[in-house]
């Protein structure tokens, strides 16, 4: 065996400690655990359109393979759905993760809670339509709007996304009541 150059071997004062093994990251979870689950569950989350395997990789900052069977999981799970075969192509399945969204409001919500969200988030529908002078926001034009009233852009928008936002929030608690919901909550989170 070569000994190793000078520039790599310890000074004289490098073994005075030693190395505390307590502060390191124990094995298992540099190799295996949740945070590689977690990278690509957020990456499927943000798909909008059919993406590849390995745009899916890139997304979640892993390799091909793990990205392959973590899509693999989740299409088992429900959570994508595969577009085409060849080249596979996967996208959020968003009816399930609307399913997923209503298991938890009626397990976390009243249904006295639920009617008082969808009582609140109606009337802001209505104000959102008397504002807008239309029934739904694809009838608007942002940039006609936003010139016929003086306002910029992207504050148009950005009030034209909290009513597409108000009108799935209608949608979900609806959806909540209508299935019944447990009228004893265990937590609270925000609709």
């Amino acid at each position: 065996m070569r000994e190793p150059n000078d520039e790599l071997k310890p000074g004289p004062d490098a073994r005075s400690e030693p190395p505390d093994f307590e502060a390191l990251t124990p094995p298992e979870e540099l190799v295996r655990g949740d945070r590689t689950r977690d990278d690509f569950l957020d990456a499927v989350l943000a798909l909008d359109t059919p993406t590849r395997v390995s745009e899916v990789a890139e997304l979640a900052g892993h390799g091909v393979d793990a990205a392959r069977e973590y899509l693999e999981w989740f299409e088992q799970l429900g959570i994508v759905v595969r577009v085409t075969e060849s080249p596979a192509t996967y996208e959020r399945n968003q009816d399930y993760l609307n399913w997923r969204r209503v298991q938890r409001l009626q397990r976390e919500y009243t249904t006295e809670e639920l009617l008082e969200y969808l009582t609140s988030a109606s009337e802001r529908d209505e104000e959102y339509t008397e504002l807008f002078g239309v029934d739904a926001p694809d009838e608007v034009s942002i940039s006609v709007h936003a010139s016929e009233t003086d306002q910029s852009v992207e504050a148009v928008w950005r009030e034209l996304s909290e009513w597409q936002t108000t009108r799935r929030r209608i949608e979900l608690l609806e959806r909540a009541l209508a299935n019944g919901s447990s009228d004893s909550a265990e937590g609270r989170t925000a609709v």
